[in-house]
């Protein structure tokens, strides 16, 4: 647990965090959406292009080869976070959802009529839509595995639905609406079972759980770096060498190639032959910034600290006449630190721009996840999300600004 100096030193890292916002102090609980930069992040960003401004991969001059330097530290980097078996397993793309299209895009040829893919309808938008298309395309099946009122995935009609068919299971590991921490250890061991691969959308999991995907034996796992303190606009794919080699690539072009004529084209050897043209250089770089940060503070205290912030939010929601938490609240250990949530028969974008009024940066709408909000029957949710910064006075704030806000809307 953090003392409160160490919280105020950590707040103190993120200039964004002094603004005013119509003259009221900056309380940020959209941190599933995206998470605010602290300052050494900021300046890594300075520094690239003071110092480092180059192409990479390409040049024999001395800036180049230091970008090119930079680039694979920070590849390696990534590899020991998640704990991959190697550097050249983690390809670099524009963050969760592309990593998702290149999977998707690169199955094309193993994908026939009949086959089947599984997902759940706790899905973002961005594991759904490109597994639909792809199914219509190539005249496959899409599944989908249903949830319990608390948000849990019945496990027993994944168990009825996965069959020799199932080419692909694709999960997200947290749910970006409801918080829950999917099993995806067991849904990646009966999915094996069926030789069937796995992609797990790690969107949520970075700066909220400690990542090992060897011992997952996950197939494709993918995340993006700006909720993890980084930039946006870079993230990666990690995949088994073995299938990554067996897979076209997603795009053509400059660096991804071996060689070029008129006749015939071959591929570079992992992981370039998925990284067709210049990469987001600057942000692979400031990315490395951002996880030196997390390791210094360590993922056990974030997520030991996120998790009393969670149990004191939930606590202080609960006592709001009126207040329908969704997603488990009851085993906060199968949870992560994302409260979604409605009032009365408010509507949530009326809410949330209360709550704005007044400093408070949430989410409302329908989270990217239209089919969730129609299990639940619902047009929308306001969603909190906390982050190592955030602290217990500004969920009592905000618990008196939601008061606030259904007193304001009500009266109306």
């Amino acid at each position: 647990m953090f003392s409160e100096k160490e919280i105020q030193e950590i707040r103190n890292q993120f200039p964004i965090l002094k603004e005013k916002i119509y003259s009221n102090p900056l309380v940020y609980v959209d941190n599933a959406a995206t998470t605010q930069k602290p300052l050494q992040v900021i300046q890594a960003s300075q520094n690239y292009y003071y110092t480092i401004n180059s192409n990479v991969h390409r040049g024999v001059h001395y800036l180049s080869n230091k970008a090119t330097l930079y680039v694979e530290n920070v590849r390696k980097k990534i590899q020991e976070f998640i704990h991959a078996r190697h550097s050249y397993e983690i390809i670099f793309t524009k963050g969760t959802t592309e990593s998702i299209n290149l999977v998707v895009s690169s199955m094309d040829d193993f994908i026939k009529k009949g086959d089947e893919i599984i997902i759940s309808c706790i899905e973002h938008h961005s594991n759904i839509v490109p597994w639909q298309i792809l199914c219509k395309k190539k005249g496959a099946i899409l599944k989908i595995i249903s949830i319990y009122k608390n948000g849990f995935l019945k496990l027993q009609d994944f168990e009825s639905l996965i069959s020799k068919r199932t080419k692909i299971v694709s999960i997200s590991h947290i749910s970006n609406v409801l918080g829950i921490i999917n099993p995806v250890k067991y849904i990646i061991e009966k999915a094996h079972e069926y030789g069937s691969l796995v992609l797990i959308d790690g969107a949520q999991v970075p700066s909220n759980l400690d990542l090992n995907v060897q011992k997952l034996n996950v197939d494709f796992y993918v995340f993006s770096a700006h909720k993890m303190y980084g930039p946006t606009g870079i993230g990666i794919l990690y995949g088994k060498k073995k299938i990554l080699e067996k897979l076209n690539p997603y795009q053509f072009g400059g660096e991804m190639i071996k060689n070029v004529s008129f006749d015939n084209t071959t591929y570079s050897d992992l992981p370039f032959k998925f990284e067709a043209g210049t990469p987001n250089i600057e942000g692979i770089i400031v990315w490395g910034s951002a996880i030196d940060f997390v390791k210094k503070i360590g993922i056990s205290n974030i997520q030991s600290y996120k998790k009393k912030l969670l149990k004191y939010a939930i606590q202080r929601l609960s006592s709001i006449d009126g207040i329908q938490l969704y997603g488990n609240i009851s085993d906060l250990s199968k949870k992560s630190s994302i409260i979604s949530f409605n009032l009365d028969e408010l509507h949530c974008f009326d809410v949330g721009s209360v709550l704005d009024r007044l400093g408070i940066a949430v989410r409302t709408g329908h989270l990217c996840a239209q089919p969730l909000m129609n299990f639940f029957k619902v047009s929308g949710m306001i969603r909190i999300s906390f982050s190592v910064y955030n602290t217990f006075k500004e969920i009592d704030y905000l618990f008196e600004c939601i008061l606030k806000a259904k007193k304001i809307l009500l009266k109306n």
